[in-house]
């Protein structure tokens, strides 16, 4: 047999652990690998493989986001609403119904807001004893590319892209593509 030249030393690029040494993520990680092997749920192989991803790719979902999500859903009080990131609080949202929410980290405003509307906060382990196989749950993410980094991604003339200014004064970026004396005007 021979050696596949063009794809030597290629190497998937889908993670199998997680880079970060943090010991309660690897726990979870271990708890949630059995899982994923034991019972032949979808649900526990998707939040394994979240956990093993960035902190990039596991971006932030607002409480907000959350109410609105499962607006529709039916029964939502009967269900578990899991996320595989941090639960933020957002102040626009006047107030937030009972919720029974399942996250690998609650900021403590947000996790005051859930208790105070009578809700509930679970960590993943205390998700995996009451669904382990992830029946009764809604499995959310937040949005990636709301990061303040991805508004300036892409810069160039006729992008409308944010540019990286050290302020928006008088002195700073008003003559290139600006006006047409001064090479091109957006």
């Amino acid at each position: 047999m021979g050696i596949d030249i063009k794809k030597h030393h290629v190497k998937k690029g889908n993670r199998t652990a997680p880079k970060s040494e943090d010991p309660y993520l690897l726990l979870l990680v271990k708890l949630y690998r059995f899982l994923a092997r034991r019972t032949d749920s979808a649900f526990n192989k998707a939040i394994l493989h979240r956990l093993f991803l960035s902190k990039i790719n596991r971006p932030p979902i607002s409480l907000s986001r959350i109410v609105k999500e499962t607006a529709n859903a039916t029964d939502r009080d009967s269900k578990i609403i899991v996320t595989v990131g941090t639960v933020t609080d957002d102040v626009r949202l006047l107030e937030v119904p009972k919720l029974t929410v399942a996250a690998l980290r609650f900021t403590q405003a947000a996790k005051e807001r859930i208790l105070k509307a009578g809700g509930e906060v679970l960590t993943l382990d205390q998700l995996a004893l009451r669904a382990p196989t992830g029946s009764n749950t809604i499995l959310l993410r937040g949005k990636r590319n709301t990061r303040e980094a991805v508004k300036h991604f892409g810069m160039g003339p006729h992008k409308h892209k944010k540019p990286y200014t050290i302020s928006k004064g008088r002195k700073f970026e008003r003559a290139r593509g600006r006006r047409k004396s001064r090479g091109f005007k957006v």
